[in-house]
């Protein structure tokens, strides 16, 4: 798509350093940074499905991106927390009409849509609103350094407190519609309205506070029908925070997956002529066992703290802020601890890689870590003592696996 020009945007560090040779290390080669499975930016990720879609309404500004797709008048996408490609296809039982769908993701392709890196649920959400990838809308991790504070800022809950529009200050696809005449509404739970994520990522046209998730699904069907050409959004948590709690093997998982399945038909059903319903999900989920094989406290463990000022990102995507100077001994350090289960990078590896996109802008460019390591295997980097919430979650996400980063685009059209 195109957007006005963004400011000052660069395409640092192409070549990526040469790594240390092997036989320096006296344990197998690390996981080569190339050899992660960067997402489809540009064709196949979150961020460029609202754009395809609105330029298929006419709006100015954007671009189809996603050439499967074809165009409709009236566009739903119904976003679930949580919900992986692999998840839906390894739970056939509970979510029987999802399953049914499969073969119609991506434009009758029976494809998947990449989140983007890292698969994040504040990532990500600023990709599908913003229709960037996290290089250039700036959310670029769970928790980032702020370069302004040196310290570390949470983007899902934004704490501490930073200027919204300063720190993305892209327009929303929403309100490019919305602008070109398109009737724009947002249909999720009230708690939601006023955040700075959604006034920064999903904001434009009207916002619409429901409870249930059956109220959403009827509202949203209305919300299609109110406009000759309409986009509309809306979206439900509970299945990410089921499988956060209790993991995607749980009883109470599955359950949320078989009221989401309904939800789904509920609102597949009340499309009104010339809609387009996607249904899609911000990232998908891996259970990791709780065990310190699986599970490497960062606060019990003197190598990986050795020159760290900051740990940001979380358990399988993290940025790691070194104190000035021990940047490339972290990287490493980190490299021979962590190179066989992780992807580690230096920060300009990472974006040579391509891993938050094709270019960064300069005001990114220091929110990622100085070294980023993204989890191949089921493990996790905890942090006990500094996180202990987040380290107590079963179900997990945030790398670049075919679990976390493969998303739906299951469409049903009237």
């Amino acid at each position: 798509m195109s957007h006005p020009s963004p400011p000052a945007a660069h395409d640092r560090g192409r070549s990526a350093p040469t790594p240390p040779d092997s036989a320096t290390w006296d344990h197998p080669e690390p996981l080569a940074v190339e050899s992660a499975p960067v997402p489809e930016y540009g064709s196949g990720s979150l961020a460029d499905l609202l754009p395809t879609l609105a330029a298929g309404m006419g709006v100015p500004g954007t671009t189809a991106a996603i050439p499967e797709l074809t165009p409709a008048d009236r566009n739903c996408v119904f976003l679930i927390d949580g919900l992986g490609w692999e998840q839906i296809k390894d739970h056939a039982d509970e979510a029987p009409y999802l399953h049914a769908l499969l073969g119609s993701s991506r434009g009758g392709t029976g494809r998947p849509l990449t989140a983007g890196y890292p698969a994040t649920t504040a990532t990500s959400l600023a990709s599908v609103g913003t229709g960037l990838p996290p290089g250039a809308h700036g959310l670029p991790g769970y928790t980032v350094r702020n370069p302004a504070t040196g310290a570390l800022m949470n983007q899902l809950r934004w704490q501490p407190w930073s200027e919204p529009k300063a720190w993305q200050p892209y327009p929303t696809i929403f309100q490019l519609a919305h602008d070109a005449g398109a009737h724009v509404a947002q249909v999720s739970s009230p708690t939601f309205q006023n955040t700075p994520l959604t006034k920064i990522a999903l904001s434009g046209g009207t916002f619409h506070g429901r409870l249930t998730g059956e109220e959403r699904m009827d509202l949203a069907a209305e919300q299609l029908a109110a406009g000759d050409r309409s986009l509309v959004y809306t979206y439900y948590a509970e299945l990410d925070g089921a499988g956060h709690r209790y993991g995607i093997a749980s009883d109470t998982w599955r359950g949320q997956l078989m009221y989401v399945d309904r939800l789904v038909q509920r609102l597949a059903g009340q499309l009104p002529p010339r809609s387009a319903l996607y249904v899609t999900a911000d990232h998908g989920m891996i259970d990791v066992p709780f065990d310190e094989e699986h599970r490497i406290d960062f606060d019990a463990d003197w190598e990986l703290r050795a020159g760290v000022a900051l740990l940001g990102g979380e358990g399988r995507a993290r940025h790691v802020y070194a104190v000035r100077g021990a940047e490339n001994d972290v990287l490493t350090c980190w490299r021979e601890v962590l190179g066989e289960q992780f992807w580690v990078a230096s920060r300009d590896e990472a974006i040579a890689a391509g891993w938050f996109g094709p270019k960064i802008d300069e005001r990114v460019y220091d929110r990622l870590g100085d070294v980023i390591a993204a989890a191949r295997d089921d493990v996790l980097i905890i942090a006990s003592e500094r996180e202990p919430k987040e380290s107590a979650m079963v179900g997990n996400h945030g790398s670049m696996t075919p679990a976390e980063q493969l998303v739906p685009l299951l469409e049903v059209r009237s």
